[in-house]
C-alpha cells in the first residue's frame, strides 16, 4: 500500500461507514493523480518563469479557499461531517484554517475530498465507471482547466483522467 492509499484510508476512517468503500477510495486516488499528482501541499503556478507554490489551490485535491473548502464546510449534506473531521484532526472548521491545514495534513484532505463527492446529488459511480466518475470528476471539482480549455485540452484531460483511473483501479487491486 502506497501513501497516497494509507492517507486516503485514513481520510475515510474520519467519516461514517457508509462513505468508506472502495469506489470512494479509487476516486480518490483518480482525483488527486489528476490534480496533484506530486503533491505538492499548494498549486504551483509560473511566476517569473519559474514554478512556484502560490497558486490558488492547496493539498492533494487541490482545494480552492472559496470553492472546495467553503463547499464542504458549508453544504447541508458535508457541514457537520467536515466539522467533525476537522476538529478530529485538531482543525478549527473555518475556510482559512482549514485551507492552510489541507497544505499539511493530507488525511483531512482526503475526508474533505470525499466529501465534496458526497455532495453530489447522485451516487458514485460503479467501479470500473470511467465515463461516469469523469463526468463527477467534472461536476464537483470543475476544473478551470476544462472550463477554459480548447476541445484538445479537454480531450486531454480526459484521457489523463482514463489513465489515472487505470492506476487507481490497479492500487486497490480492482481487476480492469
Amino acid at each position: 500500500m502506497d501513501r497516497l492509499q494509507l492517507d486516503i484510508e485514513a481520510g475515510l476512517g474520519l467519516l461514517p461507514a457508509t462513505l468508506r468503500t472502495v469506489a470512494a477510495m479509487v476516486l480518490l486516488y483518480t482525483t488527486s493523480l489528476q490534480e496533484n499528482p506530486t503533491r505538492a501541499p499548494r498549486q504551483l503556478i509560473k511566476k517569473a518563469g519559474k514554478l512556484v507554490p502560490e497558486g490558488p489551490a492547496a493539498g492533494d485535491y487541490q482545494f480552492e479557499l472559496g470553492g472546495g473548502v467553503t463547499g464542504v464546510l458549508h453544504h447541508k449534506s458535508s457541514a457537520a461531517l467536515a466539522a467533525s473531521a476537522c476538529r478530529h484532526q485538531g482543525v478549527t472548521p473555518t475556510t482559512d484554517a482549514v485551507f492552510t491545514a489541507i497544505q499539511t495534513d493530507p488525511v483531512l484532505a482526503a475526508a474533505l475530498a470525499r466529501l465534496l463527492y458526497y455532495t453530489d446529488p447522485y451516487r458514485l459511480p460503479v467501479l470500473g465507471d470511467v465515463a461516469g466518475s469523469w463526468a463527477l470528476y467534472l461536476r464537483t471539482w470543475r476544473p478551470g482547466a476544462h472550463t477554459n480549455g480548447s476541445a484538445t485540452e479537454r480531450e486531454a484531460l480526459r484521457v489523463k483522467w482514463s489513465a489515472n483511473y487505470a492506476k487507481a483501479l490497479k492500487a486497490y487491486g480492482v481487476p480492469v
